[in-house]
């Protein structure tokens, strides 16, 4: 008979044995490479056919289906590789699944085929949703409609689609479709078809305004775009920075500066802040009005008030500081604009280089040209070869 001593003796060997001979299988288990996770695998692929095999082998893996990232990637590079055929395949096979009896779903499919520019897709695909339609898919086909505008199919989808279905229109809708009306120039058409939204309750907002604002104002309907501004006032519609803008550029448009500048003020009364764009307006409205001296004070007051200048003021400023003689502080500004990597335009450093050489600042001059040879992207080998020729001729 075995005793309790020997019987633990061999429990014990062959344990030991059992973890020697599982040792080897643990090690080879953990030595195999593991697979890159699908998201990062499609997002390295290149090869259009490869991506669109790997998208379609996951088609069904939830971690993919619930990306919207993965989605937007892989559809925007097959429509770069113009295989349409293969993003109608991939999204046609997502409708058939669950998920497809959500309509967030399936805006997200109208969405991509607006993306890729296939609107008769996205369009079928909201005529043939699985789910009940609301103003939320139909916003996003109407998005679709409005990327390749088409004022018939806009107009049509707008008065045939809307009592169809029992969807009521909403701010969002109708701001969409006076966007792709004043983009196809049907202004008219627009205003009044934000009148009639207003009669069946839905009042237009500040987007609503400034949209129609921006139309008429770039087609010098200038009597329509104030009343539009004083119509939003009279409603109560507060203007915002973007409604401002607009403003201000038809103001300068017209050689209005001062009034531009005055609705600075305005902004500021209101507790709006001006942005770059509204300084760069007004300083170029002063320039072309003639008024530099003006532009420069306001382009000192921007510093003042803790706003640094961008590219466009930049150019804006030492192209007129050039056109009115004073090229000491248009080689400044054009220094220290070059360091940020903010270049000037070519017509803009002939400007400045005749002046510095015609006040026999030639050294000044040499330096511009250094630092334009280090654009990135550079400056063609002619437009630099043209800089040195102004410099080095007599």
């Amino acid at each position: 008979m075995f005793s309790l001593r020997s019987t633990r003796r061999l429990c014990h060997s062959a344990a030991a044995a059992a973890d020697s001979s599982a040792a080897p299988l643990i090690r080879v288990q953990t030595s195999k490479p593991l697979e890159p996770p699908v998201l990062d695998k499609l997002k390295a692929e290149r090869d259009p056919d490869k991506l669109f095999h790997l998208f379609k082998a996951n088609a069904t893996n939830r971690i993919l289906v619930e990306n919207r990232f993965a989605f937007d990637d892989t559809v925007s590079r097959l429509a770069g590789a113009r295989r349409f055929d293969y993003i109608e395949h991939l999204l046609e096979h997502q409708k058939t699944l669950p998920q497809a009896r959500r309509e967030g779903f399936i805006v997200r499919i109208i969405t991509l085929y607006g993306k890729a520019g296939m609107t008769n897709r996205a369009v079928h695909t909201f005529y043939n949703m699985r789910c009940r339609r609301t103003v939320k898919s139909f916003n996003a086909t109407l998005q679709v409609l409005a990327q390749s505008p088409n004022f018939d199919s806009i107009r049509q989808f707008l008065v045939q689609v809307s009592p169809r279905f029992d969807i009521q229109l909403d701010i969002v809708s109708v701001n969409i479709a006076i966007k792709a009306f004043c983009e196809v120039g049907k202004l008219q058409e627009a205003y009044l078809f934000m009148s009639e939204a207003e009669k069946k309750g839905v009042s237009p907002d500040v987007i609503t305004y400034t949209t129609l604002l921006s139309a008429f104002y770039k087609n010098k309907r200038w009597e329509i775009g104030n009343g539009l501004w004083n119509l939003m006032v009279l409603k109560g519609c507060m203007p915002n920075l973007a409604t401002f803008n607009v403003r201000i550029q038809f103001l300068v448009s017209v050689r209005r500066a001062w009034d531009a500048n005055k609705l600075i003020d305005v902004m500021q009364r209101v507790g709006i802040a001006p942005d770059e764009v509204t300084f760069n307006l007004v300083i170029k409205g002063f320039c072309q009005a003639g008024y530099v001296d003006m532009a420069k004070r306001v382009y000192s007051a921007l510093h003042g008030k803790g706003y640094k200048p961008n590219a466009k003021i930049y150019q804006t400023m030492i192209h007129y500081l050039c056109k009115s003689g004073d090229y000491d502080r248009a080689y400044t500004m054009c220094r220290d604009s070059m360091q940020k990597n903010w270049f000037p335009d070519v017509s803009t450093f002939y400007m400045l280089l005749e002046g510095l050489k015609g006040n026999g600042q030639i050294r000044k001059g040499m330096l511009i040209v250094t630092l334009a040879e280090k654009r990135m992207p550079p400056f063609s080998s002619g437009h630099l070869a043209a800089m040195q020729s102004i410099l080095s001729s007599s």
